[in-house]
């Protein structure tokens, strides 16, 4: 195996803003947390205090989630060998919000791949392509119809492990929210990686304007979203990838069905919608439905806003959220196609 090249997108949604643009007190804290590095912008008489408890919550979070932890909740169920573990309430929320999405998209979300995930490399770092025999294998050990949950107790078949990656950060955004909106803050906006939520509209009640990255030029913006009071959040297959001895890119995201990384002709896809943990799981469920399915899911739900950019550099972007878009070269405009 040649030595992998690998992109980390720590920076797939970057801010346009900062505490310069109101005269309102503002407070601004950076960390790292959930392997990203998160900056969470609030303004207010009580936005310090407010970004203390978000941030703590933040942590806490992570401390139930983590799938490298043992002593987290997901560690504890992973090394359970099929006997019911009491877990948080936090934890049991995430994972049964997690199957209701699993369900709702056909099973294209599937936090029970954790076991390929690590097996192509993409947790240890030790990449390589897994034989068709053992890709298989890992297979029988996955489903999220076997996961058992009654109350705070969750049960999974022994050799099954969960992974929250694909919704941990868009909860962790929404309960971050929700403490700034107890603390009395209207007006924020929190990075969390790839995740973004904006609490109300800019303090000179403006558009939050949210960029997102350009998947072929990745220190590049594409466009900038406005929003108001809605998370927006990004899937791609620039962020986590390694290529192969024979060149072939593979990325970090799984295709629960096949348990081979996706690969379906689309870069990146984002999407913005009122809940956080809903569009972070659904960015990367549409990411692996590919264009034609994906565009067909949002043709029967309509209660989110999608920017598909596929790998010859077309862009699928839903009516409403071409009003709010702008685009960082004109000429992009040319491969743009709205639907309803």
């Amino acid at each position: 195996m040649k030595k992998a090249a690998v992109l980390f997108g720590i920076s797939l949604l970057s801010l346009l803003c900062g505490c310069n643009i109101s005269e309102e007190p503002c407070a601004k804290k950076d960390f790292f947390a959930m392997d990203t590095y998160m900056t969470l912008t609030a303004y207010g008489d009580n936005a310090e205090a407010a970004l203390d408890r978000a941030c703590s919550e933040i942590t806490r979070l992570e401390g139930l989630f983590s799938v490298t932890d043992k002593n987290s909740d997901i560690g504890r169920i992973n090394s359970s060998r099929g006997q019911p573990v009491e877990i948080s309430t936090d934890t049991a929320k995430l994972i049964s919000r997690s199957s209701k999405l699993s369900e709702f998209t056909d099973g294209t979300l599937d936090i029970t791949v954790y076991p390929l995930v690590r097996e192509w490399g993409f947790t240890t770092g030790n990449y390589a392509v897994p034989t068709d025999k053992k890709i298989n294998e890992l297979l029988g050990s996955t489903g999220y119809l076997n996961i058992s949950i009654n109350d705070n107790k969750v049960t999974i078949p022994e050799n099954y492990q969960l992974d929250l990656g694909s919704v941990a950060k868009g909860y962790a955004g929404e309960r971050a929210a929700e403490i700034l909106k107890e603390e009395g803050v209207t007006s924020a906006i929190l990075s969390l990686g790839g995740n973004v939520q904006t609490i109300g509209e800019k303090p000179d009640g403006t558009p939050w304007r949210v960029a997102v990255t350009d998947p072929f030029s990745p220190s590049d913006t594409i466009c900038t979203l406005s929003v108001i009071d809605k998370a927006v959040v990004t899937s791609g297959n620039y962020q986590r990838y390694f290529v192969s001895e024979d060149g072939k890119k593979y990325c970090h995201i799984i295709d629960p069905k096949t348990g081979y990384p996706v690969d379906n002709g689309l870069a990146s896809v984002t999407v913005t919608g009122d809940s956080g943990t809903y569009c972070d799981g659904l960015s990367t469920a549409l990411f692996v439905m590919g264009e034609e399915k994906a565009t067909a899911f949002r043709n029967e739900h309509r209660d989110f806003d999608m920017l598909i950019i596929t790998e010859d550099g077309r862009i699928i972007i839903t009516e409403s959220l071409s009003e709010n878009v702008e685009f960082t070269d004109n000429t992009i405009t040319q491969k743009v196609e709205v639907i309803k």
